[in-house]
């Protein structure tokens, strides 16, 4: 049996199921923030695919230039999360959403795609070695153990943001960031 898989849209991103960590059976604030946050991102161009039934199976991408990431890479996709969980593992369900990622970015005349890596696999990071097995390559670093992975279909390559590299803020004063996106 072939696994259907689903796009949010701006029709269905109020009523479908958002496959992010948190399971409850009640409204939840993280869950309604990233709804909110994704309806007004997907005009974007960003992309949030998931398996068609109530489980934690999906990719999130969006256009680097519009990615809420300190990382240049014009014409590129910037990969957010590529997560299967639990019983959903070792279905080939990873594997079908990298894979659309990667046709999609070719459609679109993309140049590539990049995520974010950790010299230390890091819980929160989708896989690096799984993104590997596709072409994904290191392509630029941190001097705090992060890296940027990128597959590019024509020789470019995005690297961080200078803000990125030298892990500095330009305010002296107290600066929070916060947002929607991720409920968890």
């Amino acid at each position: 049996m072939e696994a259907e898989f689903i796009n949010l849209t701006p029709q269905n991103v109020a009523s479908e199921h958002v496959s992010c960590i948190i399971r409850t059976k009640t409204v939840h604030q993280g869950i309604e923030g990233k709804r909110q946050w994704l309806a007004d991102r997907l005009k974007e161009g960003h992309v949030f695919r998931k398996l068609n039934e109530k489980a934690t199976v999906f990719i999130e991408y969006a256009p680097c230039e519009t990615a809420w990431t300190p990382i240049i890479g014009d014409n590129y996709y910037y990969m957010y999360c590529l997560w299967v969980d639990g019983a959903h593992k070792g279905k080939g369900y990873a594997s079908s959403l990298m894979e659309y990622c990667i046709a999609d970015a070719k459609e679109k005349g993309k140049s590539g795609i990049c995520m974010l890596g950790a010299k230390k696999q890091k819980g929160w990071l989708s896989d690096q070695s799984f993104a590997k097995k596709f072409g994904f390559q290191v392509v630029d670093t941190t001097e705090n153990g992060y890296d940027l992975l990128a597959l590019s279909f024509d020789g470019t390559f995005p690297a961080f943001a200078p803000n990125a590299k030298k892990m500095e803020i330009e305010s002296n004063e107290l600066t929070i960031y916060y947002d929607k996106q991720c409920p968890y």
